[in-house]
């Protein structure tokens, strides 16, 4: 049977449909986009609110000796943001985790994947369906996120910077080229996983696993121990790159029905 647009368009709208109807989904998907955005503006408009005080000067010697007194209160706003930045990935693999691993395993809790595959649509039409289910939704909440912190982060930040901070370099290349590699990642590993297992809540719970590396870094960078910049990110996304190279591949195993009806049945 020749591929078909139509089939996976119609898993899609399936898909995108009891996402819709799933309150509590689209609330938890909403949660950490809330987190990412809110925190950030409340630590900038701090350092905001009074610049000379002599506090920030000695955070900012923390990271950087060659700080001068009056630019540290700057200092410490670019500082922020370009650690933040490894927070907001979390948000790319998080929820592409959360929605792919509801949507394949729980096929498997409500027994209704045998009479999708019973239908004219066949495996990978079904797999590539629900991974776009979860990677346009997953993207869309990381971009309108990542445009209310720009916005929310510039008028705070305007008093004492007189410039637009956000978006820069990293970020903007962050959020178009790093992010929906991401979210690939997060989706891929949690259909795998909800391949393996029969319960939404486990493979969720497995598949967030995979988010603690990123947490690491995120403490490292917080921490003063890396420095990371567009450069590290980008080495980070060719990593990721080859990461969903290796998911594809490991993908193609689900691409056949017996195995499908067998395991997701």
């Amino acid at each position: 049977m020749s591929f078909s647009f139509a089939r996976v368009k119609a898993v899609l709208w399936k898909d995108l449909l009891e996402l819709k109807k799933n309150r509590g989904m689209v609330y938890s998907m909403l949660a950490l986009p809330t987190v990412i955005v809110l925190v950030p503006l409340g630590i900038v408009r701090t350092y905001v609110r009074n610049p000379g005080d002599s506090n920030l000067r000695a955070i900012a010697l923390y990271y950087d000796l060659t700080v001068a007194a009056d630019n540290a209160a700057r200092f410490l706003v670019d500082k922020v943001l370009a650690d933040w930045f490894v927070l907001y990935l979390i948000m790319p693999v998080f929820v592409p985790i959360l929605v792919s691993s509801h949507a394949v395993a729980g096929e498997k809790e409500k027994r209704t994947l045998e009479p999708l595959l019973s239908s004219p649509v066949t495996p990978l039409e079904l797999v590539i369906g629900k991974s776009l289910a979860s990677l346009i939704p997953s993207f869309a909440v990381c971009l309108i996120a990542f445009v209310l912190l720009c916005i929310g982060v510039d008028l705070v930040a305007w008093p004492l910077a007189k410039e637009l901070v956000l978006p820069n370099a990293m970020w903007t290349f962050g959020v178009l080229v790093i992010s929906p590699l991401f979210a690939f990642f997060g989706n891929g590993v949690a259909v795998l996983i909800s391949a393996r297992v029969g319960d939404s809540r486990l493979a969720q719970q497995l598949s967030g696993l995979f988010v603690l590396p990123l947490v690491g870094l995120a403490a490292g960078q917080f921490g003063g121990a890396l420095k990371a910049g567009a450069e590290y990110y980008a080495i980070l996304g060719a990593f990721v790159l080859l990461l969903d190279v290796a998911i594809l591949f490991a993908a193609r195993r689900l691409f056949d029905r017996e195995r499908l009806m067998s395991r997701w049945g």
